[in-house]
C-alpha cells in the first residue's frame, strides 16, 4: 500500500505539491480565525453546582454583573488617603466608566462602585461590572482594559493618586500581551533549534529549510484553519494555549516524520537505488511506521472528546487535526518534495554518500544484546523510581501565577492584597431558590444568613437580597484567601459548600457559585475524565498496535513502558518544581498535556524501534542480535527525533510564563525519557528477553518460510 502510495507521489510530483498549495490559499482566504478563552465556567457542563449558580444569577439578577474589571487607587507616595483623596477616586471613576466599551462594560455609573477606603486607609477600591452579554476572556475584553488604562492615565495627571487595574478583562489583557510574546519566542526558539540540529545532523541547507517551509508555508495556516472551522462547526472552546502548543506540535511531530522518511531515504540512496526507486523504498519501509504511529497520536487526542470539559474535548480534535494534517503532508507532500529535488536535497554536503560506521549506536546495541536484562532493570528502575514522586502531584487553578510578575493586574493585586482580604477581588456568590419554584422571601435569606454565620475560610459575608422577579435570593461570601489558591479551593469544597447546605432553610435549595466554586468542579470533573479517558486511549493504541505487529504480547509491554514514561515525566515535574523549588502545585492541565504528548509520541518512538527490530528479525537474526541491529539503525533516526522534539518543547520555558515553564520542562523531559530510555534501551532489551513469545499469536519476526521451517506445516 505504501510502496504504491510512494510510486503515485514519484509519478506526479508537481500535482502533489500543486494540491497542497491550492489547499493553503483556500483555506487561508476562507477559514475563520482561530480564538481561544480563558474563561473556565465555560468549560463545565452544566449539571455542576458553580454552574448552577451562575445560571441562576443571570437569569434573576441580570443587573448584577459579573465583575469586569477592579480599580486600586492609591497615593504614589505611599501614603495614606484622606478625606480629599476620596473625593478625587469618586471623581475619576464618575468621568471614567462612562468613556468606557459598552459593549464590554456596563457604562452606567453608579456611586456604589466605588467602595469604601481599606480600614488601614492606604486603598480605596472601585468596580466596574461586565455587560452582560460580555465574557470578559475574549479579545473585545483585552481592547476595552487596553483603552481603559489608556482612558485613565489622563485623569490621575496632578492629583498624587495611582490606579492599577485588575480583574477579569485587565488580566486577560496581560495574558494575551503574554501569551503574544510567549507565542513569538517559542515560534523563533523551535524554528533556530530545528534548523541548527538538522544542520548538525545532515550538513544540507535544504533539508534544515525543508520542516519550516512544510510546517510554516503548508501545514501552519492549513491545520489552524481546519481548527478554527471544527470549533465554530462544533461550538468547541479553544483553551489559550492551544496555539502556542500547535506551533511545536506542527514543528516538532512535521520534523519527526520527515526524518523517519529522511533516514530511510538516505539509507536506499546508498544502497544503489536511484531517486525515485529510493523515494519508494522509504514509502515502504518507513510508511507503515510513520502511519501506524501518526494514527496512535491522533486516537491518544480524539480520545479526549470522552472527556466532560469542553477544554479538553476542544484541545483533542484541534491537535488530532494537525497531527492528520502533517501525517498526510509526511506521506504525500515530503515524498514529492523529495523526488522533485533528489539528490540536490542534500547540498551541499556529500556524505550522505557514505555508509556511517555507527559506532556509538553501534556499540550501544551491542552491549544490549548481550545483556539485555541489565538494560531493561536500569532503564525500568530508573522510571519507577521516578514515577513514585508522581503522588505527591497537587494540581493549582491559579491562574494569575502565569502572569508576569511586572503585569499591571499582578501588581494590583499585590497592592490590594496588602490592604484588604485576598478574597476581595473575587467573592463567591450563594444563589437561593424555592425547590417547588415559589418565591423566595427576603425573610429566609435572613434567617439562612443569621444560621450561617461566618463559616471557615470566609472573611466576611455580605448581605444579600431578592431578585425582581421573587424567584431567588443571594449573598456574597469573601473569600479569607487569594480565590484561586488551594486553601481557597479547599474551603468552597469542604466546609463552606457544607456550611452553605446545612443552614438552607426548609424548602429551599442552595447553590455556591464564583470562580473559586468552578475550580472546585473542574478538579471533580477532571478525575473523572482521568478514569475514562486514559483506559479507552490506551485501549485503542493496544488495537493499533496489535494491528500492526500481528501480535498481542508486544503491546502490553509497549503500553507499560509508555505508561511508565508517563507517571516518570509527572514525577519529575512534581520533584522539581514543587519539592525543590518551592511551588505550591503545578498547572491543573499538565497530566492531559504530558499524557497527550509523552503517551502519544512515546508510543510513536516505540513503534519505529519494534518496527526495524522485527525487520531484522525477519532478516533471519535471533531476538538478541535483531534488538542490537535495530538499536544501531533505529537509533540514530529516535536520537535525533527525540532531541528536536526534546528540544522544541523546551523551548516552551524561554516564553517567561510560570505554567507554560513548567509544561516545557514537563514535555521535553517526557520526550527525552520516551526517545532514550523507552525505546533506545527499554523496548528492545523486554523483546530481546521475551524472544519469539513476544511475538505470539503471530509470527512478526519470521519470514513465512521460517515459520514453516520451525512448525514443520507445509
Amino acid at each position: 500500500m505504501f510502496a504504491a502510495l510512494g510510486r503515485f507521489v514519484t509519478r506526479f510530483p508537481w500535482y502533489v505539491v500543486g494540491a497542497w498549495v491550492a489547499a493553503a490559499v483556500v483555506v487561508t482566504a476562507f477559514a475563520p480565525a482561530l480564538t481561544s478563552t480563558s474563561d473556565n465556567a465555560s468549560f463545565l457542563p452544566k449539571n455542576y453546582e458553580s454552574i448552577r449558580a451562575a445560571d441562576i444569577k443571570s437569569a434573576n439578577f441580570p443587573g448584577q454583573g459579573q465583575p469586569g474589571a477592579i480599580l486600586v487607587f492609591d497615593k504614589t507616595d505611599g501614603s495614606a488617603l484622606g478625606a480629599n483623596d476620596a473625593q478625587k477616586v469618586t471623581a475619576i471613576v464618575a468621568d471614567l466608566v462612562p468613556k468606557l466599551d459598552p459593549g464590554v462594560f456596563n457604562t452606567t455609573y453608579n456611586p456604589a462602585q466605588v467602595q469604601p477606603v481599606s480600614p488601614d486607609g492606604l486603598i480605596q477600591l472601585a468596580v466596574v461590572d461586565l455587560n452582560k452579554d460580555a465574557s470578559g476572556f475574549d479579545q473585545a475584553a483585552s481592547d476595552a482594559a487596553k483603552e481603559l488604562r489608556a482612558e485613565a492615565a489622563p485623569l490621575l495627571d496632578g492629583t498624587g493618586l495611582r490606579l492599577q487595574a485588575t480583574g477579569t478583562a485587565p488580566q486577560q489583557l496581560d495574558n494575551t500581551e503574554s501569551s503574544e510574546s510567549t507565542l513569538l519566542i517559542v515560534g523563533i526558539a523551535t524554528i533556530v533549534l530545528i534548523v541548527v540540529l538538522l544542520g548538525l545532523i545532515f550538513r544540507s541547507v535544504l533539508i534544515c529549510l525543508l520542516p519550516v517551509v512544510t510546517v510554516g508555508v503548508f501545514l501552519s495556516p492549513i491545520a489552524t484553519g481546519l481548527i478554527a472551522w471544527a470549533n465554530e462547526a462544533f461550538n468547541l472552546k479553544a483553551d489559550s494555549s492551544v496555539e502556542q502548543i500547535l506551533v511545536v506540535v506542527l514543528f516538532g511531530i512535521g520534523t519527526d516524520y520527515i526524518l523517519f522518511l529522511l533516514f530511510r531515504y538516505r539509507e536506499a540512496l546508498r544502497s544503489g537505488l536511484d531517486v525515485k526507486e529510493a523515494v519508494v523504498d522509504a514509502m515502504e519501509r518507513a510508511g507503515e511506521a510513520i502511519a501506524s504511529a501518526g494514527g496512535a497520536v491522533i486516537v491518544a487526542f480524539m480520545a479526549l472528546i470522552l472527556s466532560s470539559l469542553s477544554i479538553f474535548r476542544s484541545i483533542g480534535p484541534a491537535l488530532a487535526i494537525a497531527v492528520a494534517v502533517t501525517l498526510l503532508a509526511a506521506l504525500t507532500l515530503v515524498p514529492a518534495l523529495m523526488t522533485l529535488l533528489g539528490k540536490a536535497l542534500f547540498w551541499p554536503s556529500k556524505r550522505w554518500a557514505d555508509e556511517p560506521k555507527g559506532a556509538r549506536f553501534g556499540n550501544i546495541g551491542t552491549s544490549l544484546g548481550k545483556r539485555p536484562g541489565i538494560f531493561a532493570l536500569a532503564s525500568g528502575g530508573a522510571l519507577a523510581l521516578l514515577a513514585i514522586f508522581a503522588l505527591s502531584f497537587n494540581p493549582t487553578f491559579d491562574f494569575t501565577a502565569s502572569l508576569p510578575k511586572d503585569a499591571e493586574s499582578t501588581k494590583a493585586l499585590v497592592t490590594l492584597q496588602k490592604s484588604l482580604p485576598s478574597g476581595s477581588t473575587d467573592p463567591a456568590t450563594v444563589m437561593l431558590v424555592a425547590k417547588d419554584g415559589s418565591d423566595v422571601t427576603a425573610e429566609q435569606v435572613a434567617a439562612f444568613q443569621t444560621e450561617l454565620g461566618t463559616p471557615k475560610g470566609v472573611a466576611t459575608v455580605i448581605p444579600g437580597g431578592v431578585s425582581e422577579s421573587g424567584k431567588a435570593g443571594a449573598l456574597a461570601l469573601v473569600l479569607a484567601d487569594d480565590p484561586g489558591s488551594d486553601t481557597a479551593i479547599s474551603n468552597i469544597k469542604g466546609p463552606i459548600r457544607n456550611a452553605v447546605h446545612a443552614a438552607t432553610p426548609e424548602g429551599l435549595k442552595a447553590y455556591v457559585g464564583g470562580n473559586t466554586s468552578v475550580f472546585v468542579d473542574m478538579d471533580k470533573a477532571m478525575a473523572r475524565d482521568y478514569s475514562v479517558v486514559f483506559p479507552v486511549a490506551a485501549g485503542v493504541i493496544l488495537v493499533i498496535l496489535a494491528l500492526l505487529l500481528r501480535s498481542l504480547v508486544a503491546p502490553l509491554y509497549l503500553m507499560a513502558s509508555v505508561g511508565l514514561g508517563f507517571a516518570a515525566t509527572v514525577g519529575a515535574t512534581a520533584l522539581l518544581f514543587q519539592n525543590i523549588k518551592g511551588d505550591d502545585g503545578l498547572f491543573f492541565l499538565l497530566p492531559i498535556y504530558i499524557y497527550l504528548f509523552v503517551v502519544a509520541l512515546g508510543t510513536d518512538y516505540n513503534i519505529l524501534m519494534i518496527a526495524r527490530l522485527r525487520e531484522e528479525a525477519k532478516a533471519g537474526k535471533n531476538s538478541r542480535d535483531a534488538a542490537a541491529e535495530a538499536v544501531k539503525h533505529a537509533g540514530p533516526t529516535i536520537a535525533a527525533a527525540g532531541i528536536i522534539l526534546s528540544g522544541t518543547f523546551a523551548s516552551l520555558m524561554l516564553g517567561g510564563n510560570s505554567l507554560i515553564v513548567s509544561m516545557g520542562f514537563a514535555l521535553s523531559f517526557g520526550i527525552f525519557v520516551a526517545a532514550f530510555v523507552m525505546s533506545m534501551f527499554f523496548t528492545p532489551a523486554i523483546t530481546a528477553l521475551i524472544g519469539h513469545a513476544a511475538w505470539w499469536p503471530g509470527h512478526g519476526d519470521e519470514t513465512d518460510e521460517q515459520h514453516l521451517a520451525r512448525t514443520g506445516h507445509h
